[in-house]
């Protein structure tokens, strides 16, 4: 029986079996016609574990016609590189033509990625990375302004589904077995996208199954082999910003459904609960604000209860605040005051503070005027002076405007009242 796994025997042979990529290797797409008119650029190929990024790359290379040099940037570093490229200075006629293939190109150090900008200006080599990191912050600008980046997309459920089928009607060693998938659900989902991950695991079930003559692969059968389902979720990688961005945008856009997902998909990668509380913490009172205050406390109290209890349970604590906020009516107004006062000040200067508005802790002070004049509101009817604070030249200019909510209109109206034109409301 063969040691190569099914992955790498299903791994296509040229680019019309690649599958979930048109938008790059389709009719008249970009890389297709690339290949077409022997303009190979340098390119970075970003996208997620198991979408066909070595694959495309090799492919790429044959149908273009020109040597291909595979290096890792786990295990190799300048030394492999720089024996790359005298290489391909020696190849005679497809000198310059030579394509290095560098996987986890994210892998290598800014001093590394460095040396690969010379052979890159000077096209000794076409030089396609490989990474499932943002490129835009883990390959330096130099070597990006060099390349094309272009993004491979997740496989779809069908796409899976015809590897999958085509595994089993194809392959050397299931076709044989005769084996059949009647329920998709759990494959799928254990799969995360990653058709290596996904062929693998129908492998080894389908050979488990063989051996005690079944040949029906169901949802049972494969939570029986891979036990649990591994989340894709990389707290350290670019997920950890994507999800904790979707989070916080669900919250204000008051989708309860889409904030609990996502919370999921942090629970289940392991994230730390801190930094969902405390990211939580900061939603409460930039998108919620003083429509609902009490949303900052109960943020808070999220905060404290998740510190003392931590996983698993914390996640009890966090469902509850996510809905509690996704369902809170919004307000960015303190938000866009703060926001608002700082430009003020950063375009105006600052303006000196009223003498009657100083602190006057010792007699010099008193003497030059500090704090003459004033006089406490609450002393005034209903508490309210109708002193304003404002420095002079600055009379009369609004940061604050209240939301377009229940509270906050309360809040406005009382503000007409008390301030009668001189702050427009």
């Amino acid at each position: 029986m063969s040691q190569t796994p099914l992955a790498e025997r299903m791994r296509p042979t040229q680019l019309d079996e690649v599958v979930g990529q048109d938008h790059l290797v389709g009719e008249q797409a970009i890389l297709r016609r690339a290949v077409q008119t022997g303009n190979l650029p340098s390119m970075i190929l970003w996208g997620p574990p198991g979408v066909g990024k070595t694959t495309l790359a090799r492919l790429l290379a044959e149908a273009s016609g020109r040597p291909f040099h595979a290096l890792s940037a786990i295990h190799s570093g300048v030394k492999d590189v720089r024996q790359v490229l005298d290489s391909a200075k020696r190849d005679g006629m497809f000198a310059g033509r030579a394509v290095l293939f560098l996987d986890e190109i994210h892998r290598f150090s800014k001093s590394q990625q460095d040396s690969l900008l010379g052979a890159v200006e000077a096209g000794i080599v076409t030089l396609i990375g490989a990474t499932t990191e943002n490129p835009s912050f883990e390959v330096i600008p130099a070597l990006r302004s060099r390349c094309q980046v272009y993004v491979l997309e997740p496989l779809t459920a069908e796409a899976l589904k015809a590897l999958a089928l085509r595994a089993l009607r194809e392959d050397q060693i299931l076709s044989k077995i005769g084996a059949e998938v009647v329920e998709w659900e759990a494959l799928l989902r254990a799969s995360g996208g990653d058709a290596r991950r996904m062929l693998n695991i129908l492998e080894s079930i389908v050979l488990t199954l063989s051996q005690s003559g079944d040949s029906l692969v169901n949802n049972a059968a494969v939570e029986a082999q891979i036990q649990q389902h591994v989340s894709s979720y990389d707290k350290s990688g670019e997920q950890h910003y994507d999800i904790i961005s979707a989070f916080i945008k669900s919250i204000r856009a008051s989708d309860p459904n889409a904030a609990v997902y996502y919370l999921a998909r942090m629970v289940e990668g392991g994230e730390d609960p801190t930094f969902i509380a405390r990211r939580m913490l900061i939603s409460a009172s930039e998108d919620i604000g003083n429509a609902n205050p009490t949303a900052l406390v109960l943020a808070n109290s999220t905060f404290s209860a998740v510190q003392r209890t931590g996983w698993p349970e914390a996640r009890i604590i966090l469902a509850q605040c996510t809905v509690y906020l996704a369902t809170s009516p919004k307000s960015n107004a303190s938000y866009q005051a703060i926001g608002a006062a700082q430009q003020w000040i950063r375009t105006h200067g600052e303006h000196p503070v009223p003498l009657s508005l100083r602190n006057a802790p010792t007699s010099l002070m008193k003497d030059l005027g500090y704090g003459l004049g004033y006089e406490v509101d609450h002393n005034s009817p209903g508490s309210f002076s109708g002193r304003e604070c404002m420095p002079k030249g600055m009379e009369g200019t609004v940061f604050y405007q209240p939301g377009n909510n229940p509270k906050e209109h309360a809040v406005r109206e009382w503000l007409k009242s008390l301030w009668k034109g001189k702050y427009k409301y």
